[in-house]
């Protein structure tokens, strides 16, 4: 095959993959079929996700490594560029860098999409997006989490453990909570679409972080 037709076969695939994050994103993975894939991304023939996945289970396969990837690759783009010169990044910086790199993933204008997406498969099929993901992608958080232990306030090392599951899972919840709200289209939104809420995420994220230690 030459490469202006292996150049065709990748973009008729990553059509396929938009258009099935798309409906996945909106449906969930068992709301969809792989007919309505295709007629999305503009194939007459139906069979076009086997063609160039298998099946339906490899294309969330490959959409949730995609996305996986593109997380990581920014989170540590964006350390390396902090650390640049041998300076040690601040709490929100490394805080900005586990928020900001999972923001519009897919570059297509709707932010929403992987990130509901991961969280239906966090619902609904957990098994597959583990196995999909599992620890190839998650270097840049690591390094987060690592530089935080650095940066918090001198604790035993299991209450630092649990400080950043803290952290973690109250970044998570946010970013599950606003992006429940902005799928709600029968309302306008003042709060979540706002930038100053993922600064203001940041913010309190960073709090927690560094919060005195006490007796607990």
């Amino acid at each position: 095959m030459g490469e202006s037709g292996s150049s065709n076969k990748k973009d008729a695939a990553n059509a396929v993959k938009l258009a099935a994050l798309r409906l996945f994103s909106e449906r969930g993975v068992d709301g969809v079929t792989v007919r309505e894939i295709a007629d999305l991304a503009g194939h007459k023939n139906h069979g076009s996700v086997a063609y160039y996945f298998g099946s339906k289970e490899a294309l969330v396969r490959a959409i949730v490594e995609d996305g996986a990837k593109i997380i990581d690759e920014r989170r540590l783009a964006m350390l390396d560029k902090l650390e640049a010169g041998g300076r040690k990044p601040t709490v929100r910086e490394v805080i900005d860098a586990i928020i900001y790199p999972s923001v519009d993933v897919m570059g297509e204008g709707d932010e929403d999409c992987y990130l509901r997406l991961t969280q239906i498969l966090h619902l609904t099929h957990q098994e597959l997006f583990e196995s999909a993901v599992g620890n190839r992608y998650n270097v840049g958080y690591q390094r987060c989490l690592a530089l935080l232990r650095e940066l918090m306030p001198p604790m035993p090392r299991e209450l630092a453990s649990q400080r950043l599951v803290f952290v973690g899972t109250y970044i998570a919840q946010i970013l599950a909570a606003r992006l429940t709200a902005l799928a709600d289209k029968s309302r306008p939104h003042t709060i979540w679409p706002s930038d100053r809420t993922l600064r203001h995420l940041s913010k309190t994220a960073a709090a927690i972080a560094m919060a005195p230690v006490e007796e607990v």
